[in-house]
């Protein structure tokens, strides 16, 4: 759905733009990533498929609180609330009110349309992991070849992504990226900027 990801590289533009990422590492770089805030974001993304809309509010603010970076945490409500805006106008449904994480809204929308809650996650972690993948085509010089590639060699890693948040809860998730969180702090201050975060 176009509900503005292109806009967000999360971090990422800081890491390039500050040569601490460059297109030989992403692969490593993006594995790590799945590993640590995809598992917390699959258990989010769970947690509201499951609940369908209950302690909406409570979940949210626990993902925020997960969220140091007020750049990454902002774009991530802001992008969960078009998606719900969205999918309301496609689907004609109720959608809970407040804050919406964008992991949480994807999994609140894929209940709604019965698919099943480790397809769902899956599939938010590839789209994620897409858009990230295209923010950094923008950035550093990575063909669409070497793109897909990527794409395709991360699968193992997106499902156990997948997996790791399922079996952990959001009461078990833990993750820890002080790099790409930092980086998301700093984007304000680079000179040029591509991206919103």
């Amino acid at each position: 759905m176009p509900i503005g990801t292109a806009a967000h590289s999360f971090g990422l533009e800081t890491l390039v733009a500050e040569e601490l990422l460059t297109a030989d590492a992403l692969p490593a770089f993006l594995r790590d990533y799945l590993q640590e805030t995809g598992g917390l974001e699959a258990a989010f993304c769970l947690a509201a498929h499951r609940t369908a809309g209950a302690n909406w509010a409570e979940l949210n603010q626990q993902l925020s609180a997960r969220k140091p970076a007020r750049e990454s945490r902002e774009a991530s409500l802001m992008l969960g609330r078009r998606f719900l805006q969205l999918f309301s106008v496609l689907e004609a449904s109720e959608i809970p009110t407040g804050d919406a994480h964008y992991a949480m809204a994807f999994g609140y929308a894929a209940r709604h349309l019965a698919i099943a809650g480790d397809l769902t996650a899956a599939v938010y972690l590839q789209q994620t992991v897409t858009a990230l993948v295209s923010a950094c085509q923008r950035l550093m010089p990575i063909g669409q070849q070497h793109a897909a590639r990527m794409l395709w060699d991360l699968k193992p890693a997106i499902l156990e992504a997948a997996k790791t948040g399922a079996a952990a809860g959001v009461d078990a998730i833990a993750a820890f990226s002080p790099l790409i969180e930092i980086a998301s702090m700093r984007h304000v201050v680079l000179e040029t900027r591509l991206f919103i975060s």
